[in-house]
């Protein structure tokens, strides 16, 4: 027997089943559940306080819904293409567990406004859970860093050697960008954050309503202020999108280094065997999968924000049937990050490095050239003079072998007067790094300093 519409009064023929199929949503928007009972709970609660349901009533509908969600927990839930949508299913049940009462629920409220709460939260849950990934990932970035606060490595631009660094420097770069990530979802929080129940169809409605009430209920410091932009609005999945864009684009850039210094070129890395896979055909082959996967789920993360821009793009207000496709791109990305964060931080922490590997290719490399033409600069030679001096002398070191500190002295002098005797002490490697002690630089001290200060940003011990 084909079940009656919630909208079946206008209508006098059924819905064709071909119609049903595409336009139902149970399939995914199920886990969506939890968070219609809680906003149908509290839109009980709220008809009650305003007299337009009794206390028996409130109780009854309040204890189905309690019911219904444990069924759910269960798994013991039944869904039905022809009901569309969470929200008819929940209401379908409740009306079959509680008789007639069940239908009061729907009282001053649409689909549109009760699916826009579900989303909000939803996504607030989500936000929280993502946060705690991160901080569990930057926790690792920092434990690292402390124990390897004297690996001297090669720090890079353009992919070349350029100049020592500390490996805690370069760790605690991500651990910005990470901070940077969790701040941005905390931003995006306040914006989530607003109640759109109450605003109905597109118009609100003519009953005597409390939406502060259902606010507080729920835990919602603001009550969208327009009824139209409250069932249309997507703005917040599309910035919650942004955030996990730009996060992904911050795991990829740590995935890809991890590539990269787990191959024999670098050898900076050895890779558990836990979180690395073989070769079908190649015995000797141990491959980066974890951090290449996570580095190519960021296309995929891209393309949810894209699709969901794109649906919105050309939607006039208020409520469009479109916007049932805001929901699974919203899923697919946050389920992506939480589970590339979840794979990523222990993999991370398993991950041994190979000190005396960095050491030696910072040692390579000309990467004390900066350092050398500075020291003429303290010896009053202007900046772009010195800059020219160093570069011959490096082009000098390319043709004999040697490296800055193996040139003698007396060849020294002959590109520059200003050359004295305290030159190799001031390039050795250990010096280049202890003498950037400009804020943010890589000086032992100072990253010493940016370690503790991280771990009072996360309240670590």
């Amino acid at each position: 027997m084909k079940r009656k519409k919630p909208w079946g009064g206008r209508f006098e023929g059924e819905t064709h089943g071909q119609v049903e199929a595409f336009t139902a949503s149970i399939h995914f928007d199920l886990r969506l559940a939890p968070h219609d009972i809680a906003g149908s709970i509290a839109h009980a609660r709220m008809l009650g306080k305003c007299g337009i349901l009794s206390k028996a009533e409130v109780e009854a509908i309040v204890t189905g819904l309690g019911e219904i969600r444990e069924e759910i927990e269960r798994g013991e839930f039944r869904t039905d293409p022809a009901l569309e949508d969470i929200h008819m299913h929940i209401e379908r049940r409740l009306v079959e567990k509680i008789g007639d009462v069940g239908g009061k629920l729907h009282t001053a409220r649409s689909r549109n406004d009760q699916v826009a709460l579900d989303l909000r939260l939803y996504l607030r849950e989500a936000i929280g859970q993502i946060r705690e990934r991160i901080r569990s990932l930057q926790e690792v970035l920092v434990a690292k860093a402390e124990v390897h606060l004297g690996t001297v490595m090669p720090g890079y631009t353009h992919l070349q050697r350029a100049q020592p660094i500390l490996l805690a420097h370069h760790l605690l770069a991500y651990v910005e960008m990470l901070q940077r990530d969790r701040d941005r979802f905390a931003d995006c929080l306040t914006r989530v954050n607003v109640l759109p129940l109450g605003a109905g169809a597109l118009a609100g409605t003519t009953l005597p309503i409390d939406r502060a009430y259902v606010a507080k209920l729920l835990d919602f410091p603001k009550v969208a202020g327009n009824s139209e932009d409250a069932v249309a609005d997507r703005d917040f999945a599309v910035e919650f999108l942004a955030c996990c864009a730009i996060l992904a684009m911050h795991i990829s850039r740590l995935a890809e280094e991890l590539v990269l210094w787990a191959t024999a070129e670098f050898g900076f890395v050895e890779l558990p065997d836990a979180f690395a896979t073989g070769s079908s055909m190649m015995p000797q082959k141990k491959n980066p999968d974890v951090a290449e996967l996570a580095r190519g789920k960021a296309g995929r993360v891209y393309g949810a924000l894209l699709a969901l821009l794109t649906t919105l793009k050309g939607l006039p207000m208020s409520y469009n049937r479109d916007l049932q496709e805001d929901k699974e791109p919203v899923f697919d990305a946050a389920d992506t990050v939480r589970q590339t964060l979840d794979v990523l931080s222990p993999m991370l922490q398993a991950i041994k490095f190979r000190p005396e590997r960095m050491r030696a290719a910072a040692a390579d490399g000309f990467l004390n050239a900066t350092d050398l033409a500075e020291y003429l600069v303290r010896k009053g030679v202007p900046f772009r003079d010195a800059h020219e001096i160093v570069g011959r002398i490096v082009r000098a070191c390319l043709e004999s072998g040697q490296h800055l500190e193996e040139v003698p002295f007396e060849r020294l002098r002959l590109f520059s007067r200003a050359f004295e005797a305290d030159v190799f002490k001031y390039i050795s490697l250990d010096a280049c790094v202890e003498r950037r002690r400009s804020a943010g630089g890589t000086n032992s001290r100072l990253v010493g300093e940016a370690i503790r200060q991280a771990k009072r940003t996360l309240r670590l011990p």
